[in-house]
């Protein structure tokens, strides 16, 4: 097969002097898919924005088709083939499917205007070839995350892309959606196109790569037919330490009730209803799961248990105290402790330091006050001690939040939330986007939290980890609980995946089960 892409020792320090890549070099050849794998932090994003022309390499050359090339900015890299699927979806929601796909390469009519019929029929024609079904006429806004995913491939393979990354692209995905996904993939892979697959899925690697490309801190520790390593194998070359994969959890002891959610629904501005009588309690010394297609109202549920939106009606008691009208800061005094969905808005103050943002929710505890002042020499010493017991990868404490890998920032949101004695955790996607030794440790986490008596609900786009960690277990569709698993481990993927696409749903009865007096 002919090699379509190589990169040479490509060197990459950051102004602050971060080495994020240390001479690595990557290859891909043309109708492959090929894995790159690496904990946060291993280099293998800053790899992929090099390509795409995001950042320049220090050091180090790009060969493409035989020929050097250097990309300044993604433009460029498009025009030579190269198109980028982020993790994060780049689509505008209040335009139609044909208006993104075409978007920055529109047809013109006589004037400049937009020639949308062509627009139309050229995505019509892309879906077609590809099969991809999709209606190019549909409101983004109005598409399921799944049909998302197509739109953002469909727009990279419009503008001409033979060479496609792919960052965590079924991160949000059912296993039927996944499924779908993948037969697709295998079709453009029949087609000519080259694909990198970018996962911290082992079992999704194995699955869909022909090679894979492991990196660990900052450089390349080998290329692999992936055939030939098993998912032991590729985790203990991530980590450079054998992972032990069994997840020590004994069965939940529930006692009584720390969350009582009681007939809530939340109506927003359009008169629709995000979130519709909604009821279910959540014991202490339990993990129970909530799962969903995302946009089903897990984000809301989330919101009103926080006090970041307040629900439209119904009640919602922590620790026996009903928090309809509290500020977060009181809800927060109730002993419950938050990890958001988005770290980097919701998590972190990106410019502050690790130990600032440690200390965001501490600033006013008597054991780092001294009057009005703060004890600045036992917040640096208890700021440290947490980087150490959450092995968050760092050479100062000082150093700003927005340097971290997306793994290292997860550990300092889980370090503050989890270090304040919490009596509830709402956990809300805790290992989106991170690698498997850092999933690891924040699962025993939470692991160990339940055992103390914590009461916890954890939403979870990844199925195995919601179903490896929940002792029972929610499914939402459409803003509703359609049903509800007492023990979640009778569960497969499959069957969750059935009730979160709204095929199948459990009776009033079964579902008013997960209320607890």
């Amino acid at each position: 097969m002919q090699e379509i892409v190589k990169m040479v020792d490509i060197l990459k320090v950051y102004p602050n002097g971060i080495v994020a890549n240390q001479k690595v070099n990557f290859s891909i050849v043309e109708g492959e898919i090929h894995a790159l794998v690496g904990e946060n932090g291993a280099g293998k994003s800053t790899l992929m924005k090099i390509l795409f022309g995001i950042e320049q390499p220090t050091e180090g050359s790009i060969v493409l088709n035989g020929q050097e090339v250097k990309f300044a900015n993604p433009q460029e890299a498009i025009k030579h083939g190269i198109g980028m699927v982020h993790q994060h979806f780049m689509l505008v929601p209040s335009l139609t499917v044909a208006e993104n796909v075409v978007l920055g390469d529109e047809p013109k009519k006589a004037g400049g205007l937009l020639d949308i019929q062509k627009a139309i029929a050229d995505t019509a024609e892309i879906a077609k070839r590809y099969h991809f079904e999709i209606d190019p006429k549909a409101k983004v806004e109005d598409c399921s995350v799944g049909t998302k995913q197509k739109i953002e491939i469909l727009k990279a393979l419009f503008h001409g892309a033979k060479v496609l990354i792919l960052d965590e692209p079924t991160a949000v995905l059912t296993p039927q959606e996944t499924s779908e996904l993948f037969k697709e993939l295998m079709l453009l892979k029949d087609k000519g196109h080259t694909i990198v697959f970018i996962s911290h899925k082992l079992n999704e690697v194995k699955e869909i790569t022909d090679r894979i490309t492991i990196m660990r801190a900052g450089k390349d520790v080998g290329t692999y037919d992936t055939d030939k390593v098993s998912k032991e194998d590729i985790s203990n070359l991530m980590v450079g330490r054998e992972i032990v994969w069994d997840l020590d959890k004994s069965k939940a002891e529930p006692k009584d009730v720390a969350v009582q959610v009681a007939q809530v629904t939340l109506v927003n501005e359009h008169k629709r209803k995000l979130l519709d009588d909604v009821n279910f309690s959540i014991r202490r010394g339990e993990i129970l799961g909530v799962v969903g297609v995302e946009g089903n109202g897990q984000r809301e549920l989330v919101d009103v248990l926080t006090g970041l939106q307040q629900a439209s009606l119904g009640t919602i008691t922590i620790n026996g105290e009903n928090i309809q009208r509290y500020s977060i800061r009181k809800i927060r005094d109730l002993g419950l402790s938050h990890i958001p969905e988005d770290r980097m808005t919701l998590g972190v103050a990106e410019y502050a330091s690790i130990e600032e943002n440690l200390m965001s929710i501490y600033f006013d505890k008597p054991e780092f006050l001294n009057g009005p002042f703060l004890k600045l020499k036992q917040i640096n010493a208890w700021a440290k001690e947490k980087v150490v017991d959450y092995r968050v990868k760092t050479g100062s404490e000082k150093t700003p939040v927005k340097m971290l890998s997306g793994g290292n920032i997860q550990k300092v949101v889980v370090a503050r939330e989890f270090s304040n004695n919490p009596k509830v955790i709402i956990a809300d996607q805790p290992t989106r986007g991170i690698d498997v030794g850092a999933a690891q440790f924040i699962h025993k986490k939470l692991i160990e939290l339940r055992d103390k008596g914590c009461a916890v609900l954890l939403v979870s786009a990844d199925l195995t980890e919601v179903m490896d960690l929940s002792d029972s277990l929610l499914v939402f569709y459409n803003g509703k609980i359609v049903a509800y698993f007492e023990d979640a481990s009778v569960l497969t993927e499959t069957e969750l995946g059935l009730y979160m696409l709204g095929l199948k749903a459990q009776s009033e009865a079964e579902i008013r089960r997960c209320v607890y007096a």
